[in-house]
C-alpha cells in the first residue's frame, strides 16, 4: 500500500513538473504586443550570423524568442513595404506601390510613419489600418518614431503617434495595448548623417561583397551601417527594460524585425533577395519553455502581420486581406510556399519588377527590361561609397561582376538558385535544365498577380486623377451623421469607407474606434469625427448640439 501510495506522489509530481516545465498559463483574450523595428536593415545581428556586430539585447530576445529565417517585405524600400504592413494587402494592389505619389504618398504616410509628408492614396474602401481593428476591441495602439511628421493620421488609427507615444500613457494600465517603437539609426541617411559619430566596427574587420569595389569610402559606410546596427541593439533594449520595470515582460508578445534590407547601394531598393530579407524574431511568453530559442524556417511575407496580430489578439481576421495568419487560433492550415514583391518608382526613377521566392529559387518579372539596374536617385549620391562606386565605373576600374548593377538593359525574366548563389549573378532563365522551374515560377507569378491585381499597370498621373475625380488635391470625407433613437446614439458617414471616431469628453487624448451604437448618460456630450484612408478629415460634429 505504501509503495501504491508513494508511486500516486511520484506521478503526481512528475505530472506537475512537466506541466510547468512545457505548459505556461493560457494566454489572455487580448495579449498586450510590442514591436520593435529599424530602418533599412538586413542580418546585421549577431543571432543571424553577423560576427563583427555586438547586438546581446536582440541576441537574448532570440534566445527566449523564436528566430524566423525567411520573412521577406514586400518591397525594397520603405513606403510600399509598410503600406503592406499596416493594410495585409500588396501594395500594388491597392495603389501604393511607388515611393511616394505627388502629394499622395503610401498609406504608411498616414498610418504608419515613417513616410511622406502628405496625404496617403486612396485605397478602396474597405481596406482599413489593422490597428482600428484592435482599438474598437479595447487595445490602446500607440506608434512612438523619432521623427515628426506634417500630415492628417486617422483619428482611428492609432491613439497616440507621436514622439512621446508608449504604452505607459494609456489611461487605464490594465488595459491590452498594442505599441510601436520604430528606430531610425539604421536608416540609410545615417551612414552620412552620423558621420562624426564614434565608430564601433573597424573598417578593415568588415566583409565588403563582390558587387562592390574594395574602396576606404565602402568599408568605411558598411562599418558605420554595423555600428548603427548596434546603437539601435541598445535603444531596444531600453524598451525591453521599460517592459521588465513595468511588470509586463511576461504577459507581452514582442516582435522584431526591419522594414527591408540594408540601407546601402545596391541592396535598398532593390527586389532581390537582399533588399527584400530582414532579422524576424518573436518572444511570445505564452508558449512553453521547450519551445523558445528555436529557428524557424518557414516563409512569411509582411501581408501575414496584420492577419497574424489579428489572429493573436483573437479578433477575426477580415476575409479581404491578402496574407494569412501565421501565428494564433486563427493560424493558416497551411504554412506559405511562395512570398511576392514588387519594386515600381522610386523618387524621380521609373522602372517596374514583379518577384516571386519559394525560399530557394527567386523569380523575376522585368516590365521595362530596357531600363538599367541601377536607378540615378539623388538622395543615394550623399553615400560616400555610392560617389566612390560611381567615380571607378567612370574610370573603368569596376570588374565584372561590379560593373552589372550599370548593365545598359536587362531581361524579361530572370531566375536565381539563392542557396548556391545568394549574390545572385547567374541568371538561370536561359539554361537549359532550368526550364521546368522557369515555367513553374512563372505560372505561380502570373496567378498571383492575376489574383491580387497590379495598380502599376496604369500610367501614375491617371491613377491619381481617378483618386481625386480630376481634382488637384484630396476629398473631404462628409461630416458624420449623429442619429438618436431612445438612449441609443448611432454614427454614420456618407463617405464610403470612411472610419468613425468619437469623444465623450473633449480633452479626451484620442478620438475612440465607433462599432457599435453609444449610450450617454446625462449630462454627456458626444463629439465626433470621420475619415476615409487618403480623403482630408471631415468636420466635428457635437451632440447634443451646443
Amino acid at each position: 500500500m505504501k509503495h501504491v501510495f508513494a508511486g500516486v506522489l511520484v506521478i503526481a509530481f512528475l505530472l506537475s513538473s512537466f506541466k510547468q516545465a512545457n505548459f505556461d498559463a493560457p494566454p489572455p483574450k487580448h495579449p498586450n504586443i510590442l514591436w520593435i523595428t529599424c530602418e533599412d536593415m538586413s542580418y546585421q545581428l549577431g543571432s543571424f550570423g553577423n560576427k563583427i556586430v555586438k547586438t546581446p539585447q536582440l541576441d537574448q530576445l532570440a534566445a527566449e524568442g523564436t528566430r524566423y529565417t525567411n520573412a521577406f517585405a514586400t518591397a525594397g524600400v520603405c513606403a510600399p513595404s509598410r503600406s503592406a504592413i499596416i493594410t495585409g494587402m500588396y501594395q500594388q494592389s491597392i495603389g501604393t506601390q511607388h515611393m511616394r505619389t505627388l502629394a499622395a504618398s503610401a498609406v504608411a504616410s498616414d498610418a504608419y510613419p515613417p513616410g511622406f509628408k502628405g496625404y496617403s492614396a486612396v485605397i478602396p474602401e474597405y481596406v482599413k489600418c489593422f490597428p482600428e481593428y484592435l482599438r474598437a476591441v479595447g487595445y490602446y495602439c500607440t506608434n512612438n518614431s523619432k521623427e515628426d511628421y506634417q500630415f492628417e493620421a486617422p483619428p482611428t488609427a492609432w491613439d497616440e503617434s507621436s514622439t512621446r507615444a508608449h504604452w505607459r500613457n494609456r489611461p487605464d494600465k490594465n488595459q491590452p495595448f498594442f505599441a510601436v517603437f520604430n528606430f531610425t539609426v539604421t536608416h540609410e541617411s545615417q551612414v552620412w548623417a552620423r558621420s562624426k559619430e564614434p565608430l564601433l566596427v573597424k573598417p578593415e574587420e568588415v566583409t565588403v561583397p563582390p558587387y562592390y569595389p574594395d574602396t576606404p569610402e565602402v568599408r568605411l559606410d558598411i562599418a558605420r551601417h554595423l555600428s548603427n546596427a548596434m546603437v539601435m541593439d541598445q535603444q531596444a533594449g531600453k524598451i525591453l527594460e521599460q517592459l521588465r520595470e513595468d511588470g509586463l515582460a511576461d504577459n507581452t508578445i514582442v516582435f522584431f524585425f526591419s522594414d527591408h534590407g540594408d540601407g546601402l547601394p545596391y541592396v535598398k531598393r532593390e527586389v532581390t533577395q537582399r533588399g527584400l530579407r530582414v532579422p524576424f524574431i518573436i518572444k511570445n511568453p505564452f508558449v512553453p519553455q521547450n519551445q523558445r530559442g528555436k529557428v524557424d524556417n518557414q516563409l512569411i511575407s509582411f501581408v501575414d502581420l496584420a492577419p497574424t496580430l489579428l489572429s493573436l489578439a483573437h479578433i477575426p481576421i477580415p476575409k479581404h486581406l491578402q496574407g494569412q495568419a501565421f501565428l494564433g487560433e486563427q493560424k493558416a492550415k497551411s504554412s506559405r510556399k511562395f512570398v511576392f514583391a514588387a519594386r515600381d518608382r522610386m523618387d524621380s526613377e521609373y522602372d517596374r519588377v514583379r518577384s516571386v521566392h519559394d525560399g530557394r529559387y527567386q523569380y523575376l518579372r522585368n516590365y521595362m527590361p530596357e531600363k538599367p539596374y541601377y536607378q540615378n536617385i539623388r538622395y543615394r549620391l550623399q553615400q560616400p561609397s555610392m560617389q566612390s562606386i560611381l567615380k571607378l565605373k567612370e574610370a573603368g576600374q569596376l570588374n565584372a561582376t561590379q560593373l552589372r548593377w550599370f548593365s545598359s538593359s536587362k531581361p524579361t525574366e530572370e531566375l536565381y538558385d539563392c542557396q548556391s548563389d545568394p549574390h545572385q549573378f547567374v541568371n538561370l532563365a536561359d539554361v537549359a535544365q532550368y526550364q521546368q522551374k522557369l515555367k513553374e515560377m512563372r505560372g505561380i507569378y502570373d496567378r498571383w498577380i492575376q489574383q491580387v491585381g497590379d495598380k502599376a499597370a496604369e500610367p501614375e498621373m491617371e491613377m491619381v486623377g481617378g483618386w481625386w475625380g480630376g481634382s488637384d488635391s484630396p476629398p473631404q470625407t462628409q461630416i458624420p451623421i449623429i442619429s438618436v433613437n431612445s438612449s441609443k446614439i448611432a454614427l454614420t458617414c456618407a463617405t464610403k469607407g470612411a472610419s468613425i471616431g468619437y469623444k465623450k469628453h473633449w480633452k479626451d487624448a484620442s478620438w475612440q474606434v465607433y462599432s457599435h451604437p453609444l449610450e450617454l448618460s446625462q449630462g454627456d456630450s458626444l463629439y465626433v469625427i470621420a475619415q476615409r484612408i487618403g480623403y482630408r478629415r471631415s468636420g466635428i460634429v457635437i451632440y447634443p448640439q451646443l
